[in-house]
């Protein structure tokens, strides 16, 4: 593929599983004057590939269903549609009665730093819950060390690895196969730019009872990588020691740091478990990031595919942008198979449509579109 003159941008299109794909595009417009950047594009879509690498962190189906119910929740769940807060506790109950390890707590497997992926989120949850578990640019931990002389249950708030963290400690005792009893003590900020820890201003002693509290873990999985855990307050934790590919990307992607590292990343696995030549699937996918910094002109950006939706049917390929209510932008093309793994597509068919009526656009898109 020749990219001479031209530069390279990438994009990202969710849904359940990832798939990489470049593109070299070239507009030739007949009534506008759009540029030709060649595009990579990274889209989401259901691959065997995907699976496989699933398999690679050790996950069953039933775990599998619960990860890809939380594929494409922001905040840890604060964004979750109902219909995705449904998802995620059907799978979680599903889950929950298989039981997974029992009597977790007696169990080395819970031991360790465990990440929080999903949370529910009661008006009843805690300060640190309702101010930093929501926030997509932050990490958030729970550290569980039950066979130590000083058990303990710590939560923590990530910044950044140039920032620091915030860590709450709770002194922690087993009551029972399930339960661990706790009682926030101590707290304090860690900056990498100072010498020395900031007290978290909270004074625990003074809180009494409301510094205790108890987790019970309803779930662990038999290879420590998945736990489900409730609350006394009423919050359900979604917290994983090795996270799935797709999941680090779409994190990376939402806190807008370190994406084409993670990009790249899963480039790397992908092509290690990679068996059969990929195929472009059929689906309805949303744009979510691209490189390619958009223009003044929102024509240009929804023909060159860089906001709204992209359709893929029956050898069509179609760019959907809502502008306004009721009236939305719309570009249909076909893609023919050119080579391994690249396709051709000619998009040729522009309008506006409000309604049942179109307002026609002489527009015209080339792409080489490779799978990667």
């Amino acid at each position: 593929m020749a990219e001479v003159g031209a530069s390279k941008y990438l994009s990202v299109w969710p849904a359940h599983n990832l798939h990489l794909r470049r593109t070299l595009r070239s507009p030739i417009p007949k009534t506008f004057n759009l540029k030709p950047p060649i595009r990579k594009s990274f889209r989401i879509c259901h691959s065997s590939l995907v699976n496989q690498q699933q398999q690679e962190a050790s996950f069953t189906e039933e775990e599998k269903q619960l990860i890809d119910a939380l594929i494409g929740i922001q905040g840890r769940g604060r964004s979750a549609s109902p219909h995705q807060l449904n998802d995620v506790e059907r799978a979680v109950q599903v889950l929950e009665d298989q039981q997974g390890i029992p009597d977790p707590t007696s169990s080395d497997l819970i031991e360790g730093r465990w990440q929080l992926m999903f949370t529910t989120r009661p008006g009843t949850a805690s300060p640190i819950q309702r101010t930093f578990v929501g926030v997509d640019f932050f990490s958030v931990f729970q550290e569980v060390y039950l066979r130590t002389n000083d058990p303990r249950v710590s939560n923590i708030v990530k910044f950044s690895d140039w920032i620091g963290e915030l860590k709450v400690e709770a002194a922690a005792s087993i009551k029972d196969g399930k339960r661990i009893l706790f009682q926030f003590d101590r707290a304090a900020f860690s900056f990498k730019f100072l010498p020395f820890k900031v007290p978290y201003p909270v004074p625990f002693r003074l809180l009494g009872d409301e510094a205790k509290g108890w987790l019970d873990t309803t779930y662990l999985s038999h290879s420590g990588n998945l736990r489900i855990s409730r609350g006394n307050k009423g919050t359900t934790f979604v917290l994983q020691k090795k996270t799935d590919p797709r999941q680090k990307l779409l994190a990376a992607i939402s806190t807008g740091i370190g994406v084409r590292e993670a990009i790249d990343e899963f480039i790397s696995l992908s092509k290690n478990v990679a068996k059969d030549e990929p195929i472009l699937l059929e689906g309805e996918w949303q744009m979510i990031w691209s490189s390619q910094i958009e223009t003044d002109s929102w024509l240009e950006n929804a023909g060159n595919g860089l906001m709204g939706s992209q359709i893929v049917k029956n050898d069509q390929m179609k760019f959907v942008v809502n502008i306004l209510p009721g009236i939305r932008f719309s570009t249909i093309g076909k893609f023919v198979k050119s080579g391994a793994k690249k396709y051709e597509v000619t998009m040729d068919d522009a309008a506006l449509i409000g309604g049942p009526f179109g307002y026609p656009l002489e527009m015209e898109t080339k792409i080489i579109l490779e799978l990667l």
